[in-house]
């Protein structure tokens, strides 16, 4: 896969998971696997392990084998791997652009940018998608028309705590119960894992680029997306939720008729398929 990182440089990783999920998505015998494994009540099992504290001996291998820097981190006596999966960063190692006129990033991960076509459908890869079948809510898809779709795709190593994108007022939460298929951009290619897997969503009322639909989406091992606040007023850099163990995704849609302007770069480097790299706070469009 492509993405670029935060010195600028694009980079072409084939890890020895993205060969795994290549097997596993496309062939039979991994295929007959997954169907087990995407099953929500698998993933609440392993989640019991994970919250158990004998899942801590899982996390010093973790450490090493993705480079963590826990002194990036608030020091913290880990009850479990769950607890050390949701980490909390400190507070200077992840500002928060304050800018009104900016639309930050809600989360660590990599960017793709897909405008929403012909009535409320886009395309993600090779898997064509509709507004109405992700938030199965017609009425609401339809002020999406020409729009984006923002996709922020986490990585196991990410930060896994995600926040608002600016101030004003939420909704309550929507949740869509669904399978857990992993969110790597390979499993894309042989299912439509946007529409499938669980997801929960709100819309964002905000002070600055007007309506915005919030989504969190589990994954391949993530049971649970645990948002913390009901319908009622938001911060911008406001801690929102976090995700338990694996890499998941937050999906932003912003109808047409809004003044947000996404990075230039964000979308050049979506048309060439790269992905690109950004950190909770960070600038990612501006209002104009």
């Amino acid at each position: 896969m492509l993405y670029k990182d935060f010195d600028g440089k694009i980079v072409e990783i084939d890890s020895s998971q993205d060969k795994l999920l290549r097997f596993m998505y496309k062939h039979f015998a991994g295929r007959l696997i997954l169907k087990i494994l995407t099953i929500p009540a698998v993933s609440k099992i392993a989640g019991l392990f994970l919250d158990s504290k004998v899942s801590c001996m899982l996390i010093t291998p973790f450490i090493k084998a993705n480079d963590i820097k826990l002194s990036q981190y608030e020091r913290c006596h880990y009850k479990s791997y769950n607890d050390f999966f949701k980490r909390k960063i400190k507070r200077s190692k992840r500002k928060i652009d304050m800018d009104d006129s900016h639309l930050i990033s809600p989360s660590d991960g990599n960017v793709t940018v897909y405008p929403i076509r012909r009535s409320t459908h886009f395309m993600v890869k090779n898997t064509m998608y509709t507004l109405r079948t992700i938030l199965r809510d017609k009425k609401l898809a339809s002020k999406y028309y020409n729009g984006y779709c923002v996709i922020i795709r986490l990585c196991v190593d990410n930060y896994h705590r995600y926040c608002y994108i600016d101030n004003g007022y939420k909704s309550d939460n929507i949740f869509i119960p669904g399978r857990l298929h992993t969110v790597n951009p390979i499993a894309n290619d042989y299912y439509p894992i946007y529409k499938e897997n669980s997801r929960e969503y709100s819309v964002l009322y905000t002070d600055n680029f007007g309506e915005i639909i919030q989504m969190e989406v589990g994954a391949l091992m993530v049971g649970r997306i645990n948002n913390f606040h009901r319908a009622g007023f938001i911060q911008k850099g406001q801690e929102k939720g976090c995700f338990e163990f694996g890499g998941s995704t937050i999906m932003l849609f912003i109808p047409q008729n809004s003044n947000v302007e996404i990075r230039k770069d964000l979308i050049e480097n979506s048309i060439l398929g790269i992905e690109t790299k950004v950190h909770m706070g960070e600038c990612i469009a501006k209002r104009v």
